[in-house]
C-alpha cells in the first residue's frame, strides 16, 4: 500500500519536505485490517497519515494478472512472517 503523510513535529522528514509517500507492506487477515494496522503504527511513530491506497493481497493481485517480482514477494512474506508493517520506501514531497 502507499500511505501519504503530512507534516508533524518529530516525524523525521527532511526539514523542507511538505509530506511524503510511504510504500508499506503489512500483514492482516484482509486488506482493511492491514490498512488499519499500518495507520495505527504510523501514528505511533509520530507521523500524520492522510491517505492510504491499497493494492490488494498477493492473491488479489495474482488473480488480476499482475506481475509481482521476487523482491516484492519477499517483503510481503517478511511482513507476514514478522506480523509487521514494513516501510520499504519513503519519497518526500517538496513545494
Amino acid at each position: 500500500m502507499v500511505v501519504q503523510i503530512g507534516r508533524k513535529e518529530g516525524d523525521g522528514l527532511p526539514d523542507t519536505a511538505t509530506g511524503a509517500a510511504l510504500m508499506c507492506f503489512a500483514s492482516g487477515v484482509d486488506e482493511a485490517e492491514a490498512v488499519r494496522e499500518t495507520v495505527a503504527i504510523l501514528k505511533q511513530a509520530d507521523t500524520a497519515p492522510l491517505d492510504v491506497t491499497g493494492y490488494g493481497t498477493l492473491a488479489d493481485r495474482e488473480a488480476e494478472g499482475q506481475t509481482i517480482d521476487a523482491e516484492e514477494r519477499a517483503l510481503m512474506q517478511r511482513a507476514l512472517d514478522e506480523n509487521a508493517v514494513i516501510v520499504a520506501q519513503m519519497t518526500p514531497f517538496y513545494d
